[in-house]
């Protein structure tokens, strides 16, 4: 069964959640794991596509944003795939969900890494997923940074 781990964070910043995905995924990533962030738009998407370039100076994450475009060939030899609006075709094992939604398709996944700040939106949103995930009988982790 699916694992969860909710990361709370005080920071309010607008970037605080991406920063922290980043994070995740290259930690997730030097321990030999596929991971795929879901985001919410492409906008965000593209974002977090130059934010894993530029996050930490010397670090090196090989990733793609997904898209029509890319077949299931493409998307298996890319360590970090990035997306909005699909689920991925390739099977990672990590899921980093940066919607304000639980993916229809999260229970494929080994782990999920749901983020949250202190803005009072994202804490309420948040607070819907992890009933979501409890409702239904999966293991919530709480890391509170």
């Amino acid at each position: 069964m699916t694992l969860i781990d909710f990361y709370i964070m005080s920071d309010r910043k607008p970037d605080a959640r991406q920063l922290l995905a980043c994070k995740i995924a290259e930690k997730a990533y030097k321990k030999g794991h596929k991971i795929y962030i879901h985001t919410e738009s492409e906008q965000q998407s593209n974002s977090i596509d130059k934010l894993l370039w530029t996050f930490r100076g010397g670090s090196f994450i090989p990733h793609a944003v997904a898209s029509h475009s890319i077949t299931n060939k493409g998307e298996t030899g890319t360590p970090v795939l990035i997306g909005h609006n699909n689920e991925p075709e390739c099977s990672p094992d990590v899921l980093i969900n940066l919607s304000h939604e639980v993916p229809g398709f999260f229970s494929r996944f080994e782990r999920v890494a749901e983020v949250i700040t202190e803005d009072a939106e994202q804490k309420k949103k948040g607070r819907e997923r992890y009933k979501f995930y409890r409702d239904r009988g999966y293991e919530l982790r709480n890391h509170t940074l």
